[in-house]
């Protein structure tokens, strides 16, 4: 492999969880030669310990913000997946300079001055009561999908924490626009949870600026089937 070829992959991950749920990926991205960087975001995973009523969508951005400028990350292929889109989109729009393209995975893809709740309205009831009934902040985890295994539904279940509402409540605002940079979809065509994610298929599907693609896994591949989303990853980025 060239050092051209060579990549910098930075995961903005999902909601509840965290960059541990990226575990299967990291010897992978390795064997192909690329560097995999997953941080998590401040009150998840192993930062749940700063959770916190405040939290919002801007706040992981500025946690990716940081992770960037810190360890010097440059022409990055920036991942987005489920609620990561969100977080992508909006670091994106940051440091335009320092992302060479963009792969959302099942994810949210906000304009300008949207919210996540402002995406998933079918969900917006549901959630705002589940607040309610805990501690009226943050939302408990959603289930896995189905076709989980036994064992990573036990892997999952122990480290996936409630989310703070205000990161689905805060709308992106976005200094530049819609970007200009290379932008992939992923759509997982298994299981859709209340098929969330379909109206941005659709949308990828037709609009100019993006490249559209599949995977026949449910939402996060990243855990149920992380070869075939290697090899996808692989295909892009070639």
């Amino acid at each position: 492999m060239t050092a051209n070829s060579r990549k910098t992959f930075l995961v903005c991950h999902g909601a509840w969880s965290a960059g541990w749920a990226w575990k299967k990926m990291h010897p992978l991205m390795q064997a192909a030669g690329h560097r995999l960087v997953t941080p998590s975001y401040t009150g998840l995973g192993d930062r749940a310990h700063l959770a916190h009523q405040g939290l919002d969508l801007d706040a992981h951005i500025n946690d990716m913000l940081n992770v960037i400028s810190y360890e010097d990350l440059r022409d990055i292929v920036l991942v987005g997946h489920s609620y990561g889109g969100m977080v992508a989109t909006g670091v994106a729009d940051r440091v335009r300079e320092r992302v060479a393209q963009m792969i959302y995975i099942d994810a949210f893809v906000p304009r300008d001055g949207q919210s996540l709740f402002d995406l998933n309205e079918v969900a917006i009831a549901s959630m705002r009561e589940a607040a309610r009934t805990g501690d009226g902040w943050r939302i408990p985890p959603m289930q896995t999908p189905p076709d989980t295994s036994p064992a990573d539904v036990e892997w999952l279940s122990a480290r996936r924490v409630a989310m703070p509402i205000k990161c689905f409540e805060q709308k992106l605002l976005l200094n530049r626009g819609e970007t200009n940079l290379p932008r992939s979809y992923i759509y997982a065509t298994r299981i859709p949870p209340a098929d969330t994610f379909g109206q941005f298929a659709e949308r990828t599907k037709h609009e100019a600026g993006w490249r559209y693609f599949e995977i026949d896994a449910s939402h996060s591949p990243n855990v149920t089937a992380p070869e075939a989303l290697m090899a996808l990853l692989q295909e892009i980025v070639s």
